[in-house]
């Protein structure tokens, strides 16, 4: 049968997924969406934020009134007393209204910063569960964890530093420029621009240069909160070869590159904050002075010089903090940007876009002549070709590294295969939506991991919603239910990190209840009683026999004697079927079943004849 391959977009296995680096407008450019959701509060809180830079800039204007009018000649007292009570009256009220319109402008917004973080992390969490088993092999869950924790951060803070300190500085620089140039001589502005642009292009410089010492000790930072994590959660392993002071010699290595980088950050922001100063001072003595030459010549008021001297306050002091801001949008621009970059990754394996749900009968399996690789140089399965009839038990046996727990993650579809296909009831994996085949599917793995929560938990994740009555039928079916119940707080007992507070048979037989409360139409027991001492190993083989009757079942085994009265068994031998059939004709094939079968028999009647008081079921 001609073999073909169902996607010429799948990506090779050794694609590489990092994404290309992100602009900072690419990054504006993804954030936007998720901000102009709530368009008309946007639009509101930009019209109280010129609401209140319009009343901020009055506020020197009534005040210059405010002096001219103490300054009116004696003759007109009436005028004496209406224009300064007039002036008093429309300086409360806009000093009233600048705070008015920015909490407004505050009130109006937060809703949609609050939105943005919640759904951008939200859409990272659901596309990193999205994203194919191959990039979760080889992430760095201490450093991607801290990543998608300052992204989430930066989304608020980008937004507070924008629309709340860099968009409001400028409209309040328009304002104040227009209305120098529109009353006062060309002196005033021309100082005044020459002033922003240089203070704003030295602090641009400056914070641009003074980046990467940011970057640096972000990666930094990342890596050696990974290095952290990764000990913590191999604790055992440590404690085991006492290399307690190796781990923290490693961590300390990272720790002392991110104080370097750190001593760098500071002793640049000590330059930037000074050119900063030296920039200021110069600007406003040159506007003083102007202003001071005004009033001795007669051509300014000294309610001018106030204003002008108000204006340069007001507009100097946030630029105090323009060096800061801006390092701090730009900071919250690489944080984004490697938040998106989780968003960017390929998924590798995704829906088609008219897949339909999985429709099962009886449920019969079929592999048409899979080759499949993790990567292009070194192929795992060739021309793989099997078939599990409905409701029947098909055992796949064979050394280590032979490709045996590859078939299962195909069948979950973890991975897409480089050529053939797998079917369930004639329907391509590829063809169907991956929420209905992997309900369709049911595991027991090798290696258990549980959720660091209850065991009542643990169990009811295989039916999220499951009474009390299923979790706990479930359980005495996996034989566990005894155990649990001799607890002392029964099924609302803590598992630990990784489930590490049971051994490895409780874990598992965890495992089987979980499963069994999912009640898959496929079943797959991998290992699935490895870590099981013999009694117990003998009264579940039992169950999973019972339960596998109904149901599709492939069965991963290395002890050949769980599987003898398997309908098929299926020998692999790097990657390739060598052997097929039922345990009687495997044997009177004299093949590699057999020779594994009477090796282990073997060993078997060794280890009785050593300990002949003890009953050990060693295959």
């Amino acid at each position: 049968m001609r073999r073909t391959t169902y996607s010429p977009n799948t990506p090779p296995a050794n694609a590489s997924n990092a994404a290309p680096p992100r602009s900072d407008t690419a990054t504006l450019k993804t954030l936007f969406p998720y901000l102009w959701v709530y368009k008309w509060r946007v639009l509101l809180a930009l019209g109280c934020l010129v609401g209140a830079k319009l009343a901020n800039v009055g506020v020197p204007v009534v005040m210059k009134s405010l002096i001219d009018s103490l300054s009116v000649s004696p003759s007109h007292p009436q005028a004496l007393l209406v224009l300064p009570l007039g002036a008093l009256v429309a300086y409360g009220v806009l000093r009233v209204s600048t705070t008015l319109f920015t909490e407004l402008r505050e009130f109006l917004f937060a809703r949609v910063t609050q939105r943005a973080v919640r759904t951008i992390a939200l859409q990272v969490f659901r596309h990193l569960h999205a994203l194919s088993l191959r990039f979760h092999l080889n992430r760095q869950t201490g450093g991607m964890t801290r990543d998608i924790e300052r992204g989430t951060r930066a989304v608020g803070s980008l937004i507070s530093y924008t629309l709340f300190n860099i968009l409001p500085t400028l409209v309040e620089i328009t304002l104040v420029l227009g209305y120098l140039v529109t009353h006062y001589d060309i002196w005033f502005s021309v100082i005044t621009f020459v002033a922003l642009v240089t203070y704003i292009s030295f602090t641009i410089f400056i914070t641009d240069w003074r980046t990467h010492f940011r970057r640096t000790m972000n990666d930094l930072d990342s890596k050696a909160n990974t290095k952290a994590i990764d000990s913590l959660i191999n604790y055992e392993t440590v404690k085991y070869f006492g290399n307690e002071d190796y781990e923290a010699k490693r961590y300390d290595e990272g720790l002392q590159r991110y104080e370097s980088a750190a001593v760098k950050s500071q002793t640049s922001l000590s330059l930037l904050n000074t050119g900063q100063s030296l920039i200021i001072a110069t600007a406003v003595t040159l506007i003083l002075w102007r202003a001071t030459q005004g009033v001795i010549d007669g051509k300014m008021t000294l309610g001018d010089l106030v204003l002008v001297n108000a204006f340069m306050i007001q507009l100097y002091i946030p630029l105090n903090f323009l060096g800061v801001i801006y390092r701090e949008i730009k900071q919250s621009l690489a944080d984004m940007e490697k938040l998106f970059a989780l968003l960017d990754q390929n998924r590798e394996v995704a829906d088609a876009p008219d897949a339909q749900p999985l429709a099962t009968r009886g449920a019969e399996v079929r592999f048409n002549h899979v080759d499949f690789s993790y990567e292009s140089k070194r192929q795992i399965l060739f021309d793989v070709d099997f078939t599990i009839a409905p409701g029947t038990t098909t055992a796949v046996v064979g050394h280590s590294g032979s490709g045996k727990s590859t078939l299962s993650r195909l069948l979950f579809r973890f991975y897409e295969v480089n050529a053939g296909s797998i079917t369930i009831d004639g329907q391509d994996l590829r063809a169907v939506t991956q929420d209905t085949l992997r309900h369709a599917i049911g595991i027991v793995p090798q290696d258990t991991v549980l959720f660091n929560d209850t065991i009542e938990y643990n169990i009811a994740y295989g039916k999220p919603g499951a009474t009390k009555e299923q979790i706990v039928a479930a359980a005495r079916a996996a034989s566990i239910h005894d155990f649990i119940d001799s607890l002392p707080d029964g099924y609302a007992t803590m598992v630990g990190e990784r489930g590490l507070k049971l051994s490895g048979g409780e874990k598992q037989r965890v495992a089987i209840a979980r499963t069994l409360l999912k009640n898959p139409a496929i079943l797959i027991f991998d290992e699935a009683t490895s870590a099981l001492d013999s009694k117990a190993e003998q009264a579940i083989q039992a169950q999973l026999k019972e339960i596998a009757k109904s149901r599709t079942t492939m069965v991963i085994a290395h002890r050949l004697s769980t599987v003898a009265d398997a309908q098929q068994i299926l020998v692999l031998d790097h990657g390739r079927i060598v052997e097929r059939g039922t345990h009687q004709s495997l044997l009177a094939a004299d093949g590699l079943y057999a020779q594994m079968w009477q090796r282990q028999q073997a060993k078997a009647d060794e280890e009785l004849a050593s300990s002949p008081d003890d009953v050990v079921d060693a295959v």
